[in-house]
């Protein structure tokens, strides 16, 4: 068994939407409660609370604070669920010695946009094209394609357009593609989004923030020269402007990484790429923008997610020197990122610089497999 979301679009009335407004708040007051608590335990008592012991401070909360009826309880039971996972993730930081530490942070005002039912059935049901939601009613869904599997939990996610989303987390069975010889390593680069080691192929990088760019700056200055003036109301309108312009911009990217990644995995049987990190590459700040645009990271990860249900094979490799190795000598051939073509003055290959890369990365691949 394995899980597999469907995320769907959900429609709310006036009433409806001041409701899922109201529960957010409340939650995010809960979330906010709960850090200051755990914060508070260990300061003055040098105690460590946790995920039962902030359960259990919910009935007491209720006394005093009647608001937190307002939403279901095992929402509410799912906050400290969050704080907790978040303490993990702080002290996992701390023990791997990351530059970075990031301790869990306060909510703002505006900045707490889900809510999750852990236990489909209880608070949350699916009929029909209804989502029928317990505190809020009957709520309109659109099922563009049907929920597969047993769903096992709902989030409720608010965009930064306001739209709202319900994501079902399903169990499903695996259902593993014919299997197939083909086994390919793919290069992921600016100049194309990816070049593969069969023949060279390129995926022509579609830049969406570049194609957008000047839209964002146009909406951004209007949106400076509002605040400047103090013309609240219009900074507000610009701001919302530009949400659905960042909003669009990201619903292509994952559009495009969703259909390139299941391109792959229905082609090959094992897929190789390089074990990156993006936001440590960029020289410049243009560099670091237009890496930002590619989104290597998220079309690796859909891969390999598509990869798992299939019954292919995701394997990441160390890039060290992909570019400079020759793929047939195994010389380093240092060369300028300007150079495009591959020139190997040890055994003459004369190669588009990427496809020798992707070449490399495939032969890395290949000898994990052996090892």
């Amino acid at each position: 068994m394995s899980r597999k979301s469907f995320k769907y679009r959900i429609y709310l009335s006036n009433g409806q939407r001041h409701i899922l407004e109201q529960q957010l708040e409340v939650s995010r007051w809960a979330y906010n409660e709960t850090l200051a608590e755990r914060k508070r335990a260990y300061e003055e008592r040098g105690a460590s609370l946790r995920l039962y012991d902030t359960q259990a401070l919910l009935p007491v909360w209720k006394l005093t604070k009647p608001e937190l009826k307002l939403v279901h309880s095992q929402v509410l039971q799912n906050i400290s669920v969050r704080v907790d996972l978040a303490f993990h993730a702080f002290f996992r930081r701390v023990k791997e010695g990351a530059a970075e530490v990031g301790f869990p942070r306060f909510k703002g005002f505006g900045r707490y946009d889900s809510l999750t039912y852990p236990q489909y059935g209880n608070g949350v049901r699916l009929e029909g094209e209804r989502l029928i939601l317990s505190k809020v009613g009957a709520v309109q869904v659109v099922l563009h394609r049907p929920v597969e599997g047993t769903p096992k939990t709902v989030t409720l996610t608010r965009s930064r357009t306001g739209k709202w989303f319900a994501c079902f987390s399903c169990e499903t069975e695996a259902e593993p593609l014919p299997p197939t010889d083909a086994v390919v390593g793919v290069d992921v680069g600016l100049s194309s989004f990816a070049t593969l080691s069969d023949g060279g192929k390129k995926i022509d990088n579609p830049r969406f923030y570049r194609r957008d760019e000047a839209d964002l700056k146009r909406v951004q200055q209007r949106k400076d020269a509002a605040k400047h003036a103090q013309n609240w109301p219009e900074n507000a309108t610009q701001k919302g402007i530009l949400a659905r312009i960042h909003e669009r911009i990201a619903n292509r990217r994952s559009d495009f990484a969703h259909k390139e990644s299941r391109t792959l995995v229905n082609a090959y049987q094992v897929i190789v790429f390089e074990d990156l990190a993006p936001m440590e590459m960029g020289r410049s700040r243009g560099m670091r923008k237009s890496i930002v645009d590619v989104a290597w990271t998220q079309f690796i990860r859909m891969t390999v997610a598509k990869a798992e249900e299939a019954g292919r094979r995701v394997i990441l490799v160390n890039p060290k020197n992909t570019t400079k190795m020759c793929s047939t000598c195994g010389e380093i051939v240092p060369k300028k990122l300007s150079v495009r073509v591959h020139t190997c003055p040890h055994c003459g290959l004369v190669m588009d610089r990427d496809e020798n890369a992707a070449l490399n990365i495939l032969q890395r691949g290949l000898l994990s497999l052996r090892q």
